[in-house]
């Protein structure tokens, strides 16, 4: 595979950048005046904090959408209705036959005897 100069520029600096940030993890990971500082056992981690208020506020953001809905129809909805509809028809099917007969009392799936 043959990278052009831009896409070797762009790995080395990419490279270059995680070993920045690995040396420092390391860094103020093995300090052993930490605890004076009051953080805790655990290195602070800017990005996984701005993940974290991102999920947070998540909800603040949302917009809804013709899209939205639809996923939520076809997702939640929709799967739901389909399924009350099958229990509902398959029943009611089981029960016409025990009404009129089809079915003998001994070979019903729920007695109650």
């Amino acid at each position: 595979m043959v990278l052009t100069k831009e896409e070797e520029g762009f790995i080395r600096r990419k490279h270059e950048h995680t070993l920045k940030l690995r040396n420092e993890y390391l860094k103020q990971s093995s300090n052993p005046f930490r605890h004076a500082t009051g953080e805790g056992g655990t290195v602070f981690d800017a990005g996984l904090a701005r993940f974290q208020a991102m999920r947070v506020s998540n909800y603040e953001h949302f917009k809804p959408t013709g899209k939205s809905f639809r996923t939520g129809l076809f997702a939640v909805v929709l799967p739901i209705a389909i399924y009350a509809w099958a229990l509902k028809s398959e029943r009611d099917g089981r029960e016409e036959k025990y009404r009129t007969g089809q079915v003998a009392y001994k070979d019903r799936q729920f007695k109650f005897i």
